[in-house]
């Protein structure tokens, strides 16, 4: 029996492979939306940190429908990597600390800014939780110094956070850019990860605040106790917890048939990776081609032609070898 990651045994995994959603992290916006209804009104929306295009779905069918042209909402998809076509969605491969980049999204909208900006983006984690808060925290920095370029006045940020014991620092700067800030907690997102998403309403930047790349938004004294301030110098930013107990919780596992008299059937993974920089790697380990050379180049190594090991003696020593 082969085996079997978490990811398969859990309940949202099947559901997004049999709902054709590339990721379940679809069901994290589907339950931020039903919740802050953030999609209200929406004709242009931008997706940070895109790949592999769970979020730019869930944006399509909400604001285009399934066929991408129910109507004419603009939805632009930007990553580093390449990202399989989705309908009705613009697809930028760029670095999202670029000011060309920025330039770029506003060009698609039409010199128009956007409604809503999202970005479920986070870095490969190492465990250590000091560094994976740290390197997210400046993640989620350059999505908001991109969004300060191309959010309207009054529109929505949306993107992922790691709770740690400084966040404190991103909740004060996020609340200088606006004035309602809300942390979220999907019931997809399992209680076991520090993940959650900090949702932004009504974007109303500092006065006189002109946006720069340059600007990091946020020096890196780290060493303050946040714990020991008072007043308007300490934030605290609601914490919410989506759903009731009629929902599923990401945490059990499910048996494999949900709903009564109704069988799994198993589908395989709506969007195959493109091209991943491992794949040479893969087909050479699978036909036993790693980090071995052919048999003829060893012997032709031992033996070169015109030694004065050709003849008998080179033989044994090939039969050595291939033996």
């Amino acid at each position: 029996m082969g085996r079997s990651s978490k990811d398969k045994r859990d309940v949202y995994y099947r559901l997004a492979k049999e709902e054709g959603w590339r990721a379940r992290s679809a069901f994290k916006l589907l339950q931020i939306n039903n919740d802050f209804d953030i999609f209200k009104g929406v004709k242009r929306v931008v997706d940070l940190c895109a790949a592999p295009g769970s979020w730019s779905q869930v944006l399509s069918r909400k604001l285009r429908g399934n066929d991408g042209d129910k109507s004419d909402a603009k939805i632009v998809a930007v990553d580093l990597q390449a990202m399989a076509p989705i309908p009705g969605v613009i697809q930028i491969q760029g670095d999202i600390t670029k000011k060309s980049t920025a330039e770029e999204i506003v060009g698609h909208f039409e010199g128009e800014s956007a409604d809503l900006v999202v970005c479920d983006g986070a870095p490969d984690v190492t465990g250590l939780h000091d560094i994976d808060e740290y390197i997210q925290a400046q993640l989620l920095l350059a999505a908001l110094n991109i969004t300060t370029h191309i959010l309207k006045s009054g529109g929505t940020f949306v993107a992922k956070i790691f709770r740690g014991k400084d966040v404190t620092l991103l909740y004060s700067q996020l609340k200088l850019f606006f004035p309602l800030v809300t942390i979220f907690k999907p019931r997809s997102s399992r209680n076991s990860s520090i993940e959650a998403f900090v949702v932004c309403e009504n974007y109303s930047p500092p006065k006189g605040y002109t946006p720069n790349m340059s600007n990091p938004l946020l020096d890196h004294h780290y060493d303050v106790d946040f714990n020991s301030l008072e007043g308007p110098n300490r934030i605290i930013v609601p914490f919410l917890a989506c759903g009731d107990l009629s929902g599923f919780d990401s945490d059990k596992t499910y048996p494999l048939e949900l709903e009564p008299g109704k069988g799994y059937t198993y589908h395989p993974p709506t969007q195959s990776p493109i091209n991943p920089p491992y794949k040479d790697a893969c087909y050479l380990r699978k036909n036993d081609l790693l980090t071995k050379p052919s048999l003829k180049a060893q012997g032709d190594q031992i033996c070169p032609s015109g030694s004065e090991l050709e003849g008998a003696t080179c033989e044994i020593h090939k039969l050595n070898i291939k033996s």
